[in-house]
């Protein structure tokens, strides 16, 4: 952590579903000691000891009976008054879609309305902490993100008031077909390049096959691309860690996601791992393929 004689603190909340327990999860992974459900009652009594001296993530559910706006809006001023702490309130957002979604493929009854329904207890509880929302310090809108996506952007976020580290890069493929990824830092269109789609033997592989990098290799824009893109990056990381940036998503897109962008991301973080840069690859529509045929 810093040198600072303050201690972080981060409060996450949002309605349920929208991933505070992922969220927790990955701040504990940082170092943060977590602890969900708190009462509001009893957070001034948990503060207030002196045997605190690691980061704190709490958990604050709606559902709590002494819960309400004003209630934590106020145990938040007290707080950011203290010289003892550096608070941060962290709202989780999605969609009411997808939260109804989240709580029809699980079955469960929704906290804030057990006997109306998902939508009504949505809207309950949205309704319950809109001021919460706006008074937030960092907003994450979870509609379109698994939870390795909000993984990352918690660590993007958090992780920079820890010792610094090299800059982690993590570079992704993915289809437009389904839009571009929420979680992306950089986006870049490989479609200019040769498509396999259309060489019937080549259309069932994938660009981390022999064969459809060899067929990419042959276009003639290929080498002049890749050796740009390195030079891309050669010149960000030493820019971005100046800034503090701990992590960095790179995210090549073509029209499926099987071909042109795999392979561009096979390619990209074999460079760079050569260069013993820190390097994670994910290839988003593979992934999504795997898990359906599953």
């Amino acid at each position: 952590m810093k040198n600072s004689s303050n201690l972080n603190l981060v409060i996450v909340t949002g309605p349920s579903g929208a991933g505070r327990t992922t969220a927790l999860d990955s701040l504990e992974d940082l170092g943060f000691e977590a602890i969900d459900n708190i009462p509001l009652s009893l957070l001034p009594l948990l503060l207030s000891g002196n045997q605190i001296n690691h980061p704190l993530a709490l958990g604050i559910d709606a559902r709590n009976r002494d819960f309400s706006n004003q209630n934590l809006l106020e145990v938040l001023r007290t707080l950011n008054s203290d010289l003892k702490f550096k608070c941060n309130l962290l709202y989780l957002h999605c969609s009411d879609e997808i939260l109804l979604r989240r709580y029809s493929e699980t079955r469960r009854r929704h906290p804030m309305a057990p006997k109306q329904g998902a939508v009504i207890g949505i809207q309950r509880e949205k309704k319950l902490l809109e001021s919460l929302s706006i008074n937030a310090d960092n907003f994450i809108d979870t509609t379109n993100m698994s939870p390795h996506d909000l993984k990352f952007q918690i660590r993007k976020i958090f992780e920079q008031d820890f010792t610094k580290k090299p800059l982690s890069i993590s570079v992704h493929s993915f289809s437009y077909k389904r839009g571009i990824p929420t979680s992306a830092d950089m986006v870049i269109d490989c479609r200019f390049l040769k498509n396999p789609y259309w060489n019937n033997d080549l259309k069932e592989l994938t660009g981390e096959q022999r064969l459809i990098q060899e067929y990419i290799k042959t276009d003639e824009k290929f080498e002049l691309f890749m050796n740009k893109i390195i030079d891309l990056i050669d010149f960000l990381i030493p820019a971005y860690e100046s800034e503090g940036k701990s992590y960095f998503i790179l995210s090549f897109g073509c029209t499926g996601g099987r071909h042109r962008s795999v392979f561009i991301t096979e390619l990209v973080a074999e460079t760079l791992a050569k260069k013993n840069i820190q390097v994670s690859k994910r290839h988003l529509e593979l992934e999504r393929m795997k898990s359906n045929a599953q």
